[in-house]
């Protein structure tokens, strides 16, 4: 893989592109060749940036904050900070916020993603997968991802934006991570959808802050920093992220894992025998797929780490795929073991940055997986018309996956309704 081993004084620098069709075929493996040789490299690929692949570097440079940024600059172009190339979203908060700011904004997130937040959602999440499951259950036939699409159902009702546009949300933010740009897909999620969702959720800022409701929005908009009430524009920018993060990250889990359990249906069945073992099983599937392949820093200063020369405004992707697959790290990492203990991955990133999501994507996941596995556990998946992700290189998955499995009977009455709102 190596082009040459130390020119103009980066050190070594090699052929990879994470956002390559290459790389999209197998990304593991992508990962893997460039790991054991060089588990820090500079590639030329999009103005140039380095790929930290290795477990101890990843897991160093996640918690540098001060010499790996992730704030909003100039550097490598305009648009979100925190991948390569950069795509044009607005800014996010507090993801692309360092120390000390970066604190007070994630003081304003931790209450509602917290795990006793998540507890008294347990009856909504269990509500949404129930129907989407009841949608396709009689039928005996179904493309998987319908279902895999409650992630996004419930962080837009979460947030308190009008469910009705939830597919339009889930659509356009996942076409800016997984579609290819420059690809009509892409160009629709920027040109049209996100422009118009912009709108719809800047006028329900506007309206929970004139008539506060019993969801997150209505929880933000009466936050304070620094002594003043949060304006609509910082609302949107954590809203916004929010969105981003709930539409894709589950769905990718979920998707990954659906599959890979139809490939591997001794541990399918182990799983519907021992429900039980399924809480550590999901942080093994996070471990093996990562749904967030990894995300992007900027050097803020001339130094050497790892015995390689950074400049200031150097970019930098911090693999959490690549560290997961590390033989340093992880016995056998190539392989599932779903009572792997302890597991440290890093599927939810590292250091202050790391996802505040997580609690809120694992409670879903579960669920979802819970019920995949118990009302339709012996679903023959079509893998001749599976179809992937264009692009793999921030989230990977599935984007079609059609099956088949016995009927079986709806569970909820034709009339049910979601359980009574939380008040947040």
């Amino acid at each position: 893989m190596t082009e040459t081993a130390a020119t103009q004084g980066r050190c070594p620098v090699v052929h990879f592109d994470h956002n390559s069709a290459e790389h999209s075929k197998d990304p593991a493996a992508s990962y893997r060749a460039l790991r054991e040789e060089h588990p820090v490299a500079w590639t030329d690929a999009h103005g140039g940036y380095w790929v930290l692949s290795g477990y101890k570097p990843v897991f160093e440079a996640a918690r540098d904050d001060d010499t790996f940024s992730s704030e909003r600059n100039s550097y490598g172009g305009e648009g979100l900070s925190v991948v390569i190339p950069k795509t044009p979203a607005p800014f996010h908060i507090p993801i692309e916020i360092d120390p000390p700011n970066f604190r007070k904004w994630r003081k304003l997130i931790n209450p509602i993603t917290a795990p006793a937040h998540v507890a008294r959602m347990e009856e909504i999440v269990k509500f949404f997968v129930t129907k989407f499951v009841d949608d396709i259950i009689e039928s005996g036939e179904a493309d998987m991802t319908s279902v895999i699409g409650v992630p996004a159902i419930i962080t837009v009702d979460w947030l308190g934006l009008p469910i009705e546009h939830w597919e339009r949300y889930a659509s356009a933010f996942h076409a800016l991570l997984v579609e290819v740009q420059g690809t009509e897909g892409f160009r629709k999620a920027v040109e049209e959808d996100l422009p118009f969702l912009e709108g719809v959720t800047r006028q329900i800022i506007a309206a929970r802050r004139a008539e506060p409701q019993d969801d997150i929005i209505s929880y933000l908009v009466k936050q304070e920093v620094d002594e003043r009430p949060v304006t609509d524009d910082e609302v949107f920018a954590i809203v916004d992220l929010l969105l981003s993060g709930g539409v894709g990250t589950t769905a990718s889990l979920v998707s990954n894992t659906v599959v890979w359990l139809y490939q591997n249906q001794e541990v399918r069945q182990d799983l519907i025998e021992h429900p039980e073992k399924l809480q550590r099983a999901i942080e093994e599937f996070l471990r093996f797929f990562s749904p967030t392949q990894g995300l992007a820093r900027t050097v803020t200063k001339d130094v050497e780490f790892e015995g390689c020369p950074m400049q200031k405004g150097d970019r930098v992707l911090l693999s959490w795929a690549s560290a997961n697959r590390d033989t340093e790290q992880f016995e056998n990492p190539d392989e599932v073991d779903i009572e792997r203990w302890p597991n440290r991955h890093t599927a939810f990133g590292i250091g202050i940055h790391r996802c505040a999501g997580s609690n809120l994507g694992r409670a879903m996941a579960h669920e979802l997986l819970s019920q995949i596995l118990a009302r339709m556990g012996d679903y023959v998946v079509d893998e001749s018309a599976l179809e992937a992700y264009p692009h793999q290189g921030t989230n990977n998955g599935w984007k079609s996956i059609p099956a088949t499995f016995t009927p079986g009977p709806r569970v909820l009455p034709a009339d049910a309704r979601k359980p009574a709102d939380i008040r947040y």
